[in-house]
């Protein structure tokens, strides 16, 4: 009764064949609905079965009963540690509440975030998770229109009615802000990749701005700079340090990935943070309290995150017809050599 080796794998037909009886006899047995078979059918198939090594299809039942039990988490980079901590989160979540998590990584590429929406569909997911800081109008308004349950993390969107999930960026940026001051630095220096319309970086710039201009006889500078272009980097840094000579300089970096950036150019460049120049950066980075002095960050609850974007996820699903809400939590700062007296 064994297929052959290469033949595939079998079917409920191929079960039914196998113990001699009809497909629905093979249904009710594999749904549970077995006091409607005589002992003798149940034994031929479940003699069958094991004999064909047959597997149900989960995503046929599911759709089947109108739930498929599966989540979308759309994330712009899988490669930067913050994005990880959120998708552990996501997917510890979704095994409490037994959902089953897909999850794709746009790489920050319109037509992949356009594609895997529409994958996503095709899936017939029962909810979004969008961690994808870069998404493009295009891809939004695909959002929008899906209709499907959604809880966006890090990003709020202009006109775009829907569940947050984030960090509390004006108490975060103002708390680091405070805290460079405190120690004693008479200038600081706001670095940020392009602002645009990214809300994690408006309120994180708006609310250093305003804690800054309560201290008149401190300097105070932001700049924009690309990841990619490290020469722009490089004289920014330069031009910062040279403009201020005599005073105590630090600089405060919007992101994780930037705070990476940022402590390279320096080493180019051949200053020490700590004792040249102070170093304060958004997100906890593992390789911080391995950069010489250590480097002092402003940690966020990432994992915390996404359980309670998933949970909020999951709420919709059930039906929750409250007004979309926004999660906003505190983080911690960790205070290592860069920002020490």
């Amino acid at each position: 009764m064994n297929r052959s080796k290469g033949a595939g794998r079998a079917t409920i037909s191929d079960v039914a064949r196998a113990a001699n009886t009809g497909k629905t006899s093979v249904s009710r047995y594999l749904n549970g609905e077995q006091n409607l078979l005589s002992d003798d059918l149940k034994q031929r198939i479940e003699t069958a079965i094991h004999s064909l090594n047959y597997r149900p299809s989960q995503m046929a039942r599911s759709l089947k009963g109108g739930q498929t039990r599966l989540i979308g988490l759309i994330i712009a980079d899988i490669t930067n540690p913050y994005s990880v901590d959120v998708m552990r989160g996501v997917e510890a979540a979704c095994r409490r509440q037994g959902f089953t998590l897909l999850v794709c990584n746009t790489n920050n590429e319109i037509n992949q975030e356009q594609h895997y929406l529409q994958l996503l569909s095709s899936y017939q997911v029962e909810g979004i998770v969008v961690n994808a800081v870069g998404m493009r109008e295009e891809a939004l308004s695909m959002l929008q229109q899906s209709l499907l349950p959604m809880v966006l993390i890090d990003r709020k969107i202009p006109d775009f009615t829907c569940d947050v999930v984030g960090l509390n960026n004006r108490e975060a940026a103002t708390l680091a802000t405070h805290h460079l001051i405190d120690q004693g630095f008479e200038a600081i220096l706001f670095l940020s990749e392009p602002v645009g319309t990214v809300n994690t970086r408006l309120e994180r710039l708006d609310a250093y701005r305003a804690t800054m201009q309560a201290y008149p006889d401190l300097q105070a500078r932001s700049a924009e700079v690309l990841l990619t272009d490290s020469a722009q980097l490089d004289a920014v840094l330069s031009d910062f340090s040279r403009s201020n000579r005599g005073r105590r300089k630090a600089v405060l970096s919007a992101n994780g990935a930037l705070t990476l950036h940022i402590a390279r150019a320096m080493r180019r460049l051949g200053i020490r943070w700590g004792s040249d120049i102070g170093l304060l950066g958004f997100d906890e980075l593992e390789w911080a309290e391995l950069a010489g002095v250590g480097i002092t960050t402003f940690k966020q609850p990432t994992y915390e995150m996404g359980y309670a974007a998933l949970e909020q996820v999951v709420k919709r699903i059930q039906g929750c017809q409250d007004d979309p809400c926004e999660q906003a939590f505190s983080g911690e700062l960790i205070v290592r050599g860069s920002t020490s007296l």
